[in-house]
């Protein structure tokens, strides 16, 4: 459809002109990739190659591209009323309607919902809202967060404070900001000592978690911010269940607001519709976004519990916070859209049998391949770690570079759209298909990487 002088225009004043989200400089010295096509769970480039989307653009698009029922619903809704604002006293319909469904499948006590454009904007708003919760109840002395080490809560101010990952926070204010507190990790697999069982890595983290508290006195600490099931960036590791439990108490000892961060790992990617249902715990608030909407039209949202919200109307307070196209009614009827279509086509219970099969072909590649250490991960999120040495962690000479090579392989070679991280001198190889992936597209992602690992093990010298 286009001549190779219209693409080679259109990439060299994309790479000029257009800063990327988290540009890398390696990257865009290369050949840029412009995308002009999407269906079922395929993406097409400008040159008119196909590839598997087995990252659902970047966890978002977890019902497939181009979804028809979805997008009926969107086009319905902007004929009947395109946008007006949730400002003041004024409400759409559709957010009322979204609302509703939410409170019945998200966890215990989240009846009061804030909504917003994204993830970034749905923590930043449960940090504001915890710290104005705090002031409300006569303790405004309660400012400090705490975050936990690996983790991500996004690009907004007090969301990048947040942030347990150096790499994001580095450039834009001291990483010893006296507000941010950083706990540790339950990241047994990476963080573990020499012979320590698990059991015993879950009690002394937990210690060492009080022990942080206690030191910078807990009537000054606002809240807690956390992903359930860290993101792609530190591997998705499982925390154990008495881990999680104890948490929850011990926010709750000290007066402290549990934030869940599910961004990432809401709506059914995790086999339920919250991973916060797996532990069976509730939070004081809960965000989530990305595949709320199927990716179509941005949105996001803070769940709280309503006790929290009622202290902010008891007739003299208020919560100060807002944004124009926050709970946009177009994207809200995309969501409620998403959920319907998720719960129709029974799609959480299809996810876990994509799981199931997804891990035994899995579980038969770590036995063939040297390099393929571990898998992490729940539901559709996996993370595969990669080694040096067979059955044991040895990192390579420049950790980071034999997961872009498996990256650029899986693309290039197999077409197929996979994501790699290095944690903690750890390469990792990340994906996340759709939930209506079928079992032919989840062989295709795995055979891919079978190519992709033969390669890098003869590309690296890795010790079988």
């Amino acid at each position: 459809m286009y001549t190779p002088e219209e693409i080679k225009e259109f990439k060299q004043y994309a790479v000029n002109h257009i800063c990327p989200h988290y540009m890398s400089n390696e990257d865009l010295n290369r050949d840029p990739k412009i995308y002009v096509k999407s269906e079922g769970n395929y993406v097409y480039d400008i040159e008119g190659n196909r590839y598997l989307d087995s990252f659902a653009s970047i966890l978002t698009t977890i019902c497939g591209h181009n979804n028809m029922e979805i997008i009926n619903a969107i086009t319905e809704q902007i004929k009947v009323l395109d946008f007006f604002p949730n400002f003041g006293d004024h409400y759409c319909l559709p957010m009322i309607e979204l609302s509703k469904m939410l409170e019945k499948i998200s966890p215990e006590g989240l009846t009061a919902f804030f909504y917003v454009n994204s993830g970034s904007e749905a923590n930043e708003t449960a940090i504001k809202a915890a710290r104005a919760y705090h002031v409300e109840c006569g303790e405004p002395e309660r400012y400090k967060l705490l975050h936990r080490r690996g983790s991500y809560h996004g690009t907004t101010v007090a969301a990048t404070a947040a942030c347990g990952l150096t790499y994001f926070t580095e450039k834009y204010m001291p990483i010893s900001n006296p507000g941010m507190l950083e706990l540790p990790s339950c990241d047994y697999n990476h963080f573990a000592k020499p012979g320590e069982s698990e059991d015993d890595y879950v009690a002394r983290i937990l210690k060492e978690s009080e022990e942080i508290i206690l030191a910078n006195d807990p009537k000054t600490i606002s809240a807690l911010i956390m992903d359930p099931l860290p993101g792609s960036n530190s591997g998705y590791p499982v925390a154990t269940k008495p881990y999680m439990k104890a948490i929850r108490e011990l926010c709750t000892k000290y007066g402290i607001l549990l934030i869940f961060d599910e961004i990432q790992c809401g709506f059914g990617k995790s086999g339920n519709w919250f991973v916060t249902d797996y532990y069976d715990i509730s939070p004081d608030f809960l965000t989530t976004s990305k595949a709320m909407t199927n990716g179509y039209i941005p949105l996001g949202v803070c769940m709280m519990q309503q006790k929290i919200y009622d202290k902010f109307r008891t007739g003299h307070s208020e919560f100060r916070s807002g944004s124009t196209f926050g709970g946009h009614n177009v994207a809200c009827r995309a969501a409620i859209a998403t959920i319907k279509y998720i719960q129709e086509n029974n799609l959480i219970e299809h996810s876990r049998e994509l799981s199931a099969h997804l891990t035994e072909k899995l579980t038969e590649l770590q036995k063939k391949h040297p390099i393929f250490l571990r898998i992490q991960g729940m539901g559709m999120m996996f993370s595969l770690e990669l080694t040096k040495k067979k059955g044991e962690f040895v990192p390579f000479e420049n950790p980071g570079s034999v997961g872009a090579f498996v990256n650029r392989w899986c693309y290039e070679k197999e077409h197929a759209i996979i994501r790699n991280n290095c944690y903690n001198k750890c390469d990792i190889i990340v994906f996340c298909p759709a939930i209506t992936f079928n079992i032919e597209e989840c062989d295709m992602l795995v055979e891919a990487l079978d190519h992709a690992f033969t390669a890098a093990e003869k590309e690296f010298g890795v010790e079988g």
